[in-house]
């Protein structure tokens, strides 16, 4: 058996996708896997490649030809040769025999072509913040300034297992980190860190295509799993060891396979998906992770270029709800296909962005975007919180599930209130007609406009309240339109006519330009508060003031070429017909 496990295993290192393995696998599966730990750490290499082969007794089928181009080599920027000569002369004045290995994104990046400046530094010996110490040591005897070392400290609650040491080399920032292995006791799930080997680091890592290195002593890219290389190149998104472990082990890697899959259009293994959707790996991400790194992880996929298909993996794999949290004793009024709307709705939105020009929307514009319609559903539900007061839901979703800024859910909010404003107004923007008093209703008194100008003032009025952000008010009011524009009722329409919709909020976006409303929340008041006050022969300031304030507001728009003294005289010749009618 032993001479088997030695011919197997130096093959394998050979050629890790022998045909071999087929007829030494059987064999293999009678060592009991389950307690492989009691081998470590000698043989814990060779354990975690047969538990990674363990999972299927049959040969592989034919694989179809790469579907991703992957370089051969790695070229290095200027700049990275720069950062890696210094760190390999910190080796030589030292004396020291550490190897130096760039772990994870950056080789996979590298390898695909594309740059990336997030460089990961993994070494085998010693622990990041002391080889930090003797880069500084270093640049201090070649009369350089010692650069500030940030030690970020692991937190096992979290599934932050390892201590990172930080410092800007050149100008970039570049983390350390040792080399790791983990032993388990017998009834916990967080490990006991040591030194380990390259090998049993890369099979600890979240997937197989973020356990490449890049060894800095030779220069070369090492793939200890047998199959980083080759899932980059065939497009698959897959664990290193068996799916579920790897996601108990750190449950937020559920998240990152979700993300990199949809980033990169991979395909999802069919193991993973399923271990990704099991309640045990569903109520750790629950559990486990802080809502700060789910929330971050989230965002980046928001954010990324492929946010459809990573909310759509979100709702497919039963994670959406765990992610999204609820309020404590809030309850949708029906659950079933919710998620999946709120995904339609977003896949409308990006769909609806890209036909009608992305150019109109900047990356925040189009991330909150995003957000707003993904959330659309929720626009109009609140929950009560501790003191009874109602809070919008969609708050809760951004400063509690996903720990995200406060102004986001502030946004994303005003996008969803100003939705319900370009609804009322858009059959006018669609049509000839002229506005009549009664036809928008915003809880306020008419205008002391002609109506032929009514349209203009309460666009502008709109616009300087959600300010930048109302091309999103826009897209998520046309997604909202029923077919036949009449924007009084509410849509929950699953199909959009994306066309139609296209045309509309074309329609809408040029007639704000027209009216020369684009940055109307930059115009300057004619009039101040002094001058106010001097036509009501005020003394201070108040309410009254600021009524009157709003009116001038509303007069300048209503007349964008009228001057201060026009606006003055038309305040003077309202205020004293008012006092006459009292």
């Amino acid at each position: 058996m032993r001479i088997a496990l030695n011919a197997h295993r130096l093959f394998t290192l050979q050629n890790p996708h022998s045909l071999f393995k087929p007829f030494l696998i059987p064999t293999l599966r009678t060592i009991k896997f389950n307690n492989f730990r009691s081998l470590r750490p000698k043989t814990l290499g060779f354990n975690h490649r047969c538990r990674a082969m363990a999972t299927s007794t049959s040969p592989p089928p034919p694989s179809p030809p790469p579907l991703v181009q992957v370089k051969e080599r790695i070229d290095l920027t200027d700049k990275e040769k720069q950062i890696f000569d210094r760190l390999v002369e910190v080796l030589r004045h030292f004396s020291l025999q550490t190897q130096l290995r760039v772990a994870g994104g950056w080789v996979r990046d590298k390898l695909l072509g594309k740059d990336c400046y997030d460089i990961d530094i993994a070494l085998d010996n010693m622990l990041g913040r002391e080889f930090c110490e003797k880069v500084n040591e270093y640049s201090s005897s070649k009369g350089e300034e010692a650069q500030g070392i940030g030690v970020i400290q692991c937190n096992p609650d979290q599934s932050k297992h390892l201590e990172t040491a930080r410092m800007r080399l050149f100008d970039i920032w570049i983390d350390f980190v040792n080399l790791r292995s983990e032993d388990y006791s017998e009834n916990s799930r967080i490990p006991t860190m040591r030194f380990g080997t390259a090998e049993e680091d890369a099979y600890r890592r979240d997937l197989t295509i973020n356990s490449l290195f890049y060894n800095i002593n030779t220069s070369s890219v090492e793939d200890f799993t047998g199959r980083g290389i080759e899932d980059l190149k065939f497009g698959k998104i897959v664990t290193p060891l068996p799916p579920k472990e790897t996601f108990l082990d750190d449950p937020l890697r559920v998240l990152r396979a979700i993300r990199f899959g949809a980033r990169f259009g991979f395909t999802l293994d069919e193991e993973l998906k399923k271990a990704a959707a099991d309640d045990d790996v569903r109520a750790a991400i629950a559990d486990k992770i802080s809502r700060e790194r789910i929330g971050h992880e989230i965002d980046l996929m928001i954010s990324g270029n492929q946010p459809v298909k990573a909310m759509t993996h979100i709702s497919d794999l039963l994670l959406f709800w765990v992610v999204f949290s609820f309020p404590p004793k809030f309850e949708l009024p029906t659950s079933e296909g919710f998620d999946r709307l709120c995904v339609t709705y977003m896949d409308a939105a990006m769909n609806l962005m890209q036909i009608s020009g992305y150019s109109t929307f900047i990356d925040e514009q189009r991330r909150l975007s995003f957000y707003a319609a993904l959330f659309i559903p929720f626009r109009k539900m609140v929950y009560r919180d501790n003191k009874a007061k109602k809070i919008p839901v969609v708050s809760y979703f951004f400063r509690s599930s996903l720990k995200l800024k406060s102004s986001d859910a502030d946004t994303v909010i005003s996008i969803h209130k100003a939705t319900e404003k370009f609804l009322s107004l858009i059959p006018f923007f669609a049509s000839d007609e002229e506005i009549q008093t009664a036809e928008v209703d915003w809880g306020r008194e008419s205008l002391d406009v002609p109506i032929a100008l009514k349209l203009r003032v309460l666009a502008g009025l709109l616009l300087r309240e959600i300010k930048e952000f109302w091309p999103a008010a826009l897209l998520v009011s046309v997604l909202l339109c029923p077919d036949n524009i009449d924007c009084s009722i509410d849509s929950s329409e699953k199909h959009f006519e994306l066309d139609k919709r296209r045309e509309l909020f074309t329609t809408v976006k040029d007639a704000i330009t027209r009216l020369g409303l684009e940055r109307v929340w930059e115009m300057k008041p004619l009039v101040n508060g002094k001058d106010i006050m001097s036509v009501l022969q005020l003394k201070t300031g108040g309410p009254l003031v600021r009524e009157w304030q709003q009116e001038l507001v509303e007069w300048q728009l209503a007349y964008p070429s009228g001057t201060a003294e026009e606006c003055l005289d038309w305040m003077r010749q309202t205020h004293s017909k008012r006092a006459r009618m009292e």
